[in-house]
């Protein structure tokens, strides 16, 4: 059975061989990639694709997904729950994106509120943190608007294209989770 998790008026869902297009078409934008990780490459090609593809269909419980506006099934982006392990296995990291061409929507709110849940109710986790570089305060904002608290600034954390970068650390909770 498929897993699909309403999100308002999106859908995220699990990705599918077929989204392989769409998903070039919008992840392969520099102002998508610029503060992801190094695995979100730039250029995205689409062997990019069929390997995200391939790595997300393996998942069990299902922990990546397409977020998709009704009626059309396109991806508009993604949203995933990184399951930790060992001492960590009751949290999770969030991470999304958005093709531009969705951004400023609240659609990354409601993926985020909808993912969020989804760990807490299904998967039984009691953490779900986040990492944003400081210099991307729109997903800051998502998290903050989703009842994430900011835990910290982590230091020269990463480094993206030669440049260092602090990170914000955000955290929503089981027990403190209003929705």
């Amino acid at each position: 059975m498929t897993t699909v998790i309403e999100a308002g008026r999106w859908i995220l869902r699990e990705w599918r061989p077929d989204d392989a297009d769409a998903l070039v078409r919008r992840a392969n934008d520099r102002r998508v990639s610029i503060d992801l990780r190094d695995r979100f490459p730039f250029p995205y090609t689409a062997e990019n694709a069929a390997d995200w593809l391939g790595r997300a269909a393996g998942v069990t419980p299902p922990a990546a997904f397409a977020i998709t506006e009704p009626p059309s099934d396109e991806p508009l982006g993604g949203i995933s729950l990184m399951l930790q392990e060992d001492v960590h296995r009751i949290c999770a990291e969030i991470g999304y994106w958005l093709g531009v061409d969705a951004w400023g929507r609240g659609i990354a709110s409601a993926a985020v509120n909808a993912a969020t849940a989804y760990a807490f109710d299904v998967l039984g986790l009691e953490r779900v943190q986040a990492v944003v570089n400081t210099r991307n305060p729109a997903s800051a904002r998502v998290l903050e608007k989703c009842g994430f608290m900011r835990e910290g600034t982590m230091r020269r954390a990463a480094i993206k294209e030669g440049v260092l970068l602090d990170q914000f650390m955000y955290a929503a909770l089981k027990t403190e989770w209003p929705r």
